[in-house]
């Protein structure tokens, strides 16, 4: 499980997923949340700029093989 240190009170998480490098840039992240390859806290997300606070967990799924996990920390 890879992890996101907050330095506010919350980050959006298209910029959780470019933080964690799981993506290269916004529009990769726009993308991938819209296919349906993002939940947080177990329920599919699609909203790229859903706020994300501590102990918020991210699955990623990067392909039909690798599934990333994201925990926010503070």
């Amino acid at each position: 499980m890879d992890t996101i240190k907050l330095r506010d009170e919350f980050i959006k998480l298209g910029q959780a997923l470019k933080a964690a490098n799981y993506v290269d840039s916004g529009v990769e992240a726009k993308i991938a949340v819209m296919e349906g390859r993002v939940s947080v806290n177990g329920e599919k997300e699609l909203r790229r700029g859903r706020k994300l606070y501590e102990n918020d967990v991210v699955f990623f799924q990067e392909d039909d093989f690798q599934r990333k996990e994201l925990k926010i920390i503070k």
